[in-house]
């Protein structure tokens, strides 16, 4: 199989493999922190529950998913400690998805990693350089039309 060189990827894959990259570093930290069973997908369903407590409904109408869907990620994290169901606070039969002390020490664990990884790339490219950096990327997630989603907390994941 023929090498290939990072500098002659396109521009999207080359930002996919720098965004995968970090995913994973942070992933790694997460888990050398003692928070375990954590995938990228389940970042998706965290990102609508930081700021509030949807319905199973509330919350695959946001990730653009089935409700079983939704109910399967949802249960998965539940077992792993990091979400529960709680009754609604105006009716007690409607129950609603809300990170669990555990779920949000893992958010702020997730947040810590990046910012130490956000160091290290300063480090590595210098303050300007990175300033650059982070600059060009968002004039290129404008362009293509992503801002808004991720101001709203829509990101979604790749079909």
């Amino acid at each position: 199989m023929t090498p290939v060189e990072p500098r002659d990827l396109d521009t999207g894959t080359l930002a996919l493999f720098v965004g995968s990259a970090a995913v994973t570093a942070v992933r790694e930290q997460l888990e050398a922190a003692g928070f375990t069973g954590l995938r990228t997908s389940h970042g998706y369903v965290f990102q609508h529950l930081v700021d509030g407590r949807p319905t199973i409904g509330e919350l695959a109408a946001r990730l653009e998913m089935t409700q079983q869907g939704a109910s399967k990620a949802v249960a998965e994290l539940e077992r792993l400690g990091y979400v529960e169901r709680v009754p609604g606070e105006r009716d007690a039969r409607v129950r609603l998805v809300a990170l669990t002390a555990r779920g949000r020490a893992a958010v702020e664990a997730a947040r810590s990693a990046r910012r130490e990884l956000e160091e290290r790339l300063r480090a590595r490219c210098g303050e300007q350089g990175l300033d650059e950096t982070r600059r060009m990327l968002v004039e290129l997630l404008d362009e293509l039309g992503g801002t808004e989603a991720v101001r709203r907390r829509d990101v979604r994941p790749p079909a």
